[in-house]
């Protein structure tokens, strides 16, 4: 059988996981912008159950940009340590909020070079903190999205912007949000690292992914 083209093999995807995951949505709690993005920066390597259950506590203590800045580090890094990485997640919490709180006004900055030039924002976080508070096009390339769309046949790389642009090029803008929360809600469900749903799967009668 002749290999379908990435274009159809994107078409085909979008259609699967939009049944299969009808309800997608980022799994981080969004109550403000300045809170969310904060919640991104301690995503890297924990969960998300895990970072909504200890912002919570965060944002108790330190409700907004300014008092964040004012906290000591030890303050934060006392709260945050459940998250993993604490002494580079506070490094990046105070720098954002110090930012947020000066130069940027109080409005985060809807540019995603402008946020990773905060201490311990990639281009992973810049990407959620424009695609969730404004709708910007942007693409979330997490570890299940990685995983996922390699095993799909969307890509064939596993560096993560490499991937970005592959998606970018098959998937129209309006879907690059949404695509990354899918996958996400596929890696979880089906495509897991270890020991993958594959029988069950719903793209499993197109998935480039061999056996």
């Amino acid at each position: 059988m002749a290999r379908i083209s990435r274009s159809k093999l994107a078409e085909q995807t979008w259609n699967a996981l939009k049944q299969a995951f009808p309800d997608s949505a980022c799994s981080l709690d969004f109550d403000l912008p300045e809170r969310l993005a904060i919640r991104g920066i301690l995503s890297a390597q924990c969960t998300d159950k895990r970072v909504n259950l200890t912002s919570k506590e965060l944002f108790e203590k330190y409700p907004d940009a300014n008092s964040l800045a004012d906290a000591s580090d030890e303050e934060i890094a006392a709260i945050i340590k459940p998250c993993g990485l604490t002494a580079s997640k506070t490094a990046s919490v105070k720098d954002f909020a110090n930012r947020l709180a000066g130069e940027w006004g109080g409005k985060i900055p809807n540019d995603i070079d402008e946020l990773m030039k905060v201490r311990g924002i990639g281009r992973k976080i810049a990407n959620l903190i424009v695609g969730e508070i404004y709708g910007t096009p942007a693409v979330v390339v997490d570890t299940h999205c990685k995983r996922v769309m390699k095993r799909i046949g969307i890509t064939d790389s596993e560096d993560p912007a490499k991937v970005e642009k592959d998606i970018m090029k098959v998937f129209d803008e309006d879907k690059w949000i949404a695509i990354g929360h899918l996958s996400v809600d596929l890696g979880r469900a089906y495509c897991k690292a270890q020991s993958p749903d594959c029988g069950s799967c719903p793209l499993s009668g197109f998935c480039g992914r061999k056996i």
